[in-house]
């Protein structure tokens, strides 16, 4: 009998897959605890349209993350932070305060998580942040680290 699997099921396959068992695999296990359906006409349409749809909105969500990336090219953000003599930093500027000054400045949300720096900011002047969108998309933020 040929199932459409809902779940991941070990040693038969990954969700969403059609796989070829036995009957009373597929009656008892596999369709009784709900891990797959029967793969009728009715089924594999729906299993296509969903599919179909999800697929749509991951190439939407791609989309709304490559125009955010354009459009943070051109977006600055200034920080501020205390400092010392000869131009020293006390402490470092963290993605949480980039974040933070990104959200004040554009009334976006930034997740603090999507910020990547290689190392802390430690010194005054302009820094170009590097901020994962999505899997595929990265942007460059620049960030203006001035004195209090």
């Amino acid at each position: 009998m040929k199932v459409i699997l809902l779940e991941d099921v070990k040693t038969v396959g990954k969700k969403g897959e059609i796989v070829d068992v036995s009957d009373g695999y597929a009656r008892n296990v596999l369709i009784g605890k709900k891990l797959g359906v029967e793969a009728n006409s009715k089924n594999l349409n729906d299993y296509k349209l969903k599919k179909a749809n999800e697929e749509k909105v991951a190439k939407e969500i791609y989309e709304q993350a490559q125009a955010l990336a354009t459009q943070m090219e051109s977006e600055e953000v200034c920080v501020s932070i205390k400092g010392g003599e000869n131009g020293k930093v006390f402490g470092s500027v963290s993605s949480k305060e980039i974040a933070k000054a990104y959200g004040d400045k554009y009334a976006r949300e930034l997740d603090k998580k999507k910020i990547i720096l290689t190392e802390p900011i430690k010194h005054f002047g302009y820094q170009e942040v590097k901020v994962k969108l999505h899997p595929k998309v990265m942007a460059t933020l620049k960030v203006k680290i001035v004195e209090a």
